[in-house]
């Protein structure tokens, strides 16, 4: 692939043009001269910079909930340790938990002057009613927060706890798209994958969030999930990035869905 050092460090952990720079010239200690940007950039690159604060700030916040609330301790987490996962498994994934109060993720990050409005639109909370009344789009869920390439925490996957046939809650909720985030180019587990890609050549294409936790568990550190969309072009870009030698792709995908009728067929197309 053609490009120079920027462009490889844009590829490779998933930045912009000029977060690239920025990266660059922290990592080597260069100043750099930034140009005169104009209102409307000044105003796209503070919104995106201010997105990826907000959105880790959720991250620790439902972290905390998981590990040092009563709640967290007596629901959430019974439901990762039932399904094995240790806690270096906890911590590499950065899991969590949403605490059933309509509004609390809301309360506490307008505490520390975050505005409704940048929370809005990170995608952690919806509107309730006509009347513009919000509340938090993840409660009483376990979180899996979904990380780009470089780390950064780009959106955020839960599951129900309560397995009540009756609900109409949907089984898993995920984030909207956003200015960080778009479905069709994100990968679940990229982050945690990607050195170990680079090494060993072979990606496995899983079905959902814990399929990739107990591949990683099992040792098998090399697998990634769609973000419950179907895989597509932009999927297979991030991919091959990471599975090339110069023009060559010298690894291999190969797609472990699950052994229903259902995931087979996906599988196949």
């Amino acid at each position: 692939k053609a490009g120079d050092s920027v462009r490889f460090v844009m590829d490779i952990e998933g930045l912009g043009y000029g977060e690239a720079l920025r990266h660059l010239a922290k990592k080597y200690g260069i100043d750099i001269q930034e140009e005169e940007m104009t209102d409307d950039q000044i105003l796209r690159q503070n919104e995106r910079e201010s997105l990826f604060i907000m959105l880790d700030y959720a991250k620790e916040y439902f972290k905390k909930q998981l590990h040092d609330t009563e709640e967290g301790r007596s629901i959430a987490l019974p439901y990762f340790k039932e399904r094995g996962f240790s806690d270096s498994t906890l911590q590499a994934f950065d899991l969590g938990y949403s605490p059933e109060a309509w509004d609390a993720l809301l309360k506490s990050a307008l505490k520390p002057g975050f505005s409704q409005e940048i929370i809005e639109k990170a995608g952690l909370v919806t509107q309730k009613n006509e009347e513009g009344k919000v509340y938090d789009r993840f409660r009483n869920r376990v979180i899996f927060p979904i990380h780009n390439v470089s780390g950064k925490i780009i959106a955020f996957g839960a599951r129900i706890l309560r397995n009540d046939a009756k609900s109409s809650q949907a089984k898993y909720l995920n984030s909207p798209e956003t200015e960080v985030y778009h479905i069709s180019s994100s990968l679940y587990g990229i982050h945690q994958a990607k050195n170990e890609l680079r090494r060993l050549d072979v990606c496995y294409l899983v079905e959902g969030y814990t399929d990739v936790m107990a591949c990683h568990l099992a040792g098998i550190t090399t697998a990634v999930a769609t973000c419950g969309t179907a895989f597509g072009d932009d999927h297979i870009r991030i991919i091959r990035r990471l599975l090339m030698d110069a023009d060559t792709f010298r690894g291999e995908v190969i797609f472990t869905f699950d052994g229903d009728a259902a995931g087979q067929k996906a599988a196949m197309k």
